[in-house]
């Protein structure tokens, strides 16, 4: 364990059991959901590729206009 989890838990284990409950939910939901993030990131790499080459494909045959956001009109 290195030593900024070690300080987190120190500092934990002070807090009241119902505030330590509380924040052990939350970090163990937090690393599920970053896992969670990191497998469909992983599954859409084949998908990002195909449409990168469409876009380089578009970009390529003069299919895309130029954009910059700062031309857009004041509203």
């Amino acid at each position: 364990m290195n030593k900024m989890l070690e300080q987190a838990i120190a500092r934990l284990a002070k807090l009241p059991e119902e505030e330590q409950e509380a924040y052990g939910l939350q970090l163990l939901e937090e690393m599920e959901s970053e896992r969670g993030w990191d497998e469909r990131f992983a599954k859409s790499q084949d998908l990002l590729g195909v449409m990168a080459a469409q876009a380089r494909g578009e970009a390529a045959r003069g299919d895309v206009l130029p954009y910059d956001p700062s031309d857009r009109p004041v509203e």
